[in-house]
């Protein structure tokens, strides 16, 4: 759980409309009261502090079947690209990367079957080719493994010749590069540069045995249904693999947060709140630079960057995926809300969603920040249409 320093007495006190804020716990209850999910949490923050928080539901933790309290952890999946990210734009505010760069100049065992092209800023926007490029679990904490499959990865596709997400490829490598550059492991790079200063000791990369207890398993809810596109990397079997101590505990970089709700919307109040916290006796401590965020959260992608994904469910949508550097931008084209945020996000939104249908972003316009979670897992569309709702009620509550 966050630190009790962080929560306000009441939302008034960060400009919250109390009946918008429970119109959000509202939304999140109703799944879990209908039988849809098992179990739930959701929160949001603004100005520095938590507005608010509940944990709705049932879910089997440390082995036993027992009600989900604020105290019950999640797995966040993807959203955990966007912890990896804030490291590796710290990397570019010490000076010691460039987008420009060569992957391969950083990590020499990268530079093989025709990977040596891909530079730093291709490899952020999820169009460096390859995708599918195969780590097996049983290997994640073995670096030397990994060093060995950089050399054996090859293309899927002509680099930047289009986009596809790398559901965990991609991150393994930023996680190299945090190592090299950052002169830490990546790990303990991010908890003493990132997540150390902001106060939220409970965000782990890879929950170890101690506090597994807390952790809710993951559940499928109905048939195992593929989405459009196919399984590709993420499997229901990797997926439940997540409920296996040696997998909890590796902290895969793509996808390897375990967290709670309000971990989670807190992570994001420095960055939207110009790189500085408003957490008590942490309060104006600066994890980074204003500009360091600007510049990391400008939208990159090209014009041929689309979600052909989508285009699978929604014909003709040809929707860009407005990619800043390892994190996602709502957009001003009409098309925030198959980004994964709500009908009322700014334009200038970030975050990342994961897996089962997570929420985490923040919004720099209004202040506010959300985390949602839950460890039941449903049909794409659906868990995507709940997101959608979910964030409109958050990013709605801005009183006046």
């Amino acid at each position: 759980m966050v630190s009790p320093t962080t929560v306000a007495a009441k939302p008034e006190d960060l400009g919250i409309d109390p009946e918008k804020l429970e119109a959000v716990f509202a939304r999140a209850k109703r799944d879990v009261d209908q039988g849809i999910l098992p179990s739930c949490q959701v929160a949001v923050a603004r100005h520095g502090r938590l507005a608010g928080m509940r944990t709705y539901g049932h879910a089997v933790q440390g082995g036993s079947d027992r009600p989900a309290t604020d105290d019950t952890m999640y797995h966040f999946f993807s959203s955990t690209k966007a912890v990896i990210a804030a490291a590796v734009w710290l990397l570019f505010e010490d000076g010691v990367l460039r987008l420009d760069e060569k992957v391969a100049d950083i990590i020499p065992e990268f530079g093989t079957n025709g990977k040596d092209i891909i530079d730093i800023e291709t490899l952020m926007l999820h169009a460096g080719g390859f995708p599918l490029a195969p780590f097996a679990q049983a290997k994640w904490t073995n670096r030397k493994a990994l060093l060995e499959a950089f050399s054996q990865w090859r293309l899927n596709w002509p680099v930047d010749s289009r986009f596809e997400y790398h559901a965990t490829s991609a991150h393994w490598v930023l996680s190299e590069i945090i190592e090299r550059r950052g002169g830490l492991p990546w790990k303990r790079f991010i908890q003493e540069r990132v997540t150390g200063p902001m106060g939220l000791d409970e965000l782990y990369l890879g929950c170890q045995p101690e506090q597994q207890h807390r952790v809710a398993d993951i559940v499928y809810i109905g048939e195992h249904v593929p989405p459009p596109g196919g399984w590709g990397e993420v499997t229901p079997e990797m997926i439940l693999n997540f409920n296996k101590p040696d997998v909890r505990a590796a902290g895969v970089p793509g996808g390897g947060a375990v967290a709670s709700a309000a971990t989670m919307a807190m992570f994001y109040q420095p960055l939207i709140n110009g790189g500085v916290t408003a957490d008590g006796s942490r309060s104006g401590t600066r994890i980074m630079k204003a500009e360091t965020i600007e510049f990391a959260t400008k939208v990159r992608s090209k014009p041929h960057h689309i979600e052909e994904m989508l285009n699978l469910v929604f014909p003709g949508l040809n929707c860009n995926t407005n990619r800043a550097l390892a994190v996602v931008v709502a957009g001003d084209d009409g098309n925030a809300v198959y980004r994964g945020f709500g009908r009322t996000s700014s334009p200038r939104a970030f975050g990342h969603g994961g897996a089962g249908g997570q929420i985490a972003f923040g919004d720099p316009e209004t202040g506010i920040s959300v985390g949602y979670c839950t460890n039941g897992f449903v049909e794409a569309l659906l868990a995507g249409r709940r997101g959608v709702a979910i964030a409109s009620l958050a990013c709605s509550c801005v009183a006046g």
